[in-house]
């Protein structure tokens, strides 16, 4: 009798379950019905802060939902990138993901409250991000050849201004080629440049598009570029000026919990790169001081971030990195 009655119920169940199948379908196929958050575990006026409003304000044309920053900042960007690690993989809640958050704090860090491979899904590389090597207004420095000089003479006594852990990673690069400058470390880019052109800190290591925002005020000495950015006229790659093949620059990457669905990651990276592949888009980006990211497919996205995340690790290994 129990046999009996329970297959009716087991019918009722199923038919109920085949039946939620094609709402959970169109729930993604309507994606995005309502707003989208991405997550920047940095300060408003960063680097990847600049960045992501930008694509954040394309993302809201192309697909008629808003995109919406939120800065998440704190612990060198682990904050931000572990509240994005733990949130559900829906695709409402993105993050743009970094290079200091996703590559160098892994190695950083012996539990920076994420898993930076096993916890994200990429969706694709945005814009690669060099540094700028500056001087503030009152130092008596007008070329890299003179900082040289100078951190040299005096060593671990002239002081520059770090905002990012990546920054610091320029820094230990320098000390790696003889140019002993001391860190000062900052909680962000605005606070960095305020100390740099208020004379407390005489150098600034900073990428190229926060370093921009104070062109005419500051002196940029160098990019670490290969080759010299045209939205830095003027001014001559640190190879050019005795660093022989001095050439680093961070990334940024839109990323997901993982987990999020294919149909929603796909439609994502789709419009994504027709953004990345405008060209207003990339007069912007060099406008601001970005470079323009290589295009991979996902496979050789995932290869290539986990060689960015063993490389660096052997960078900050050698140069006996510690977070702050």
């Amino acid at each position: 009798m129990t046999t009996f009655a329970r297959r009716p119920i087991l019918g009722l169940l199923a038919a109920a379950a085949a039946a939620l199948l094609p709402l959970a379908t169109l729930a993604q196929s309507d994606y995005p019905n309502r707003p989208v958050k991405i997550i920047v575990a940095y300060p408003a006026g960063q680097s990847t802060d600049i960045a992501t409003r930008y694509f954040a304000q394309k993302l809201t044309q192309a697909m008629g939902q808003s995109f919406v920053v939120e800065n998440r900042p704190g612990a060198s960007g682990n904050i931000g990138t572990a509240v994005a690690a733990k949130t559900a993989p829906d695709g409402y809640t993105l993050i743009m993901g970094a290079s200091g958050t996703h590559a160098m704090n892994p190695a950083l860090f012996d539990n920076p409250g994420f898993d930076a491979e096993k916890d994200f899904d990429a969706i694709m590389l945005t814009a690669l991000i060099p540094f700028a090597i500056s001087a503030g207004p009152s130092a008596n420095i007008n070329s890299l050849t003179e900082l040289i000089a100078q951190a040299r003479n005096k060593a671990g006594k002239v002081d520059a201004a770090i905002p990012s852990v990546t920054g610091q990673l320029v820094l230990e690069m320098l000390k790696q080629r003889d140019v002993p400058l001391f860190g000062v470390k900052f909680k962000g880019s605005a606070d960095a440049m305020t100390a740099t052109l208020g004379g407390h800190v005489p150098v600034l290591i900073d990428t190229v598009a926060a370093t921009r925002t104070q062109l005419g005020r500051i002196k940029v000495l160098a990019v670490t570029t290969a080759q010299p950015m045209a939205s830095m006229p003027g001014v001559k790659t640190a190879s050019e000026q005795g660093l022989a093949n001095f050439n680093i620059a961070a990334w940024n990457a839109l990323m997901a919990p993982k987990g999020i669905p294919p149909e929603i990651h796909a439609k994502l990276a789709t419009e994504m790169r027709k953004i990345l592949d405008l060209p207003e888009t990339q007069k912007a980006l060099g406008d601001l001081g970005f470079e323009r990211a290589p295009v991979y497919t996902q496979a050789e996205l995932n290869a290539w971030l986990r060689e960015e995340r063993r490389s660096y690790a052997q960078t900050i290994k050698s140069a006996q990195m510690k977070p702050e």
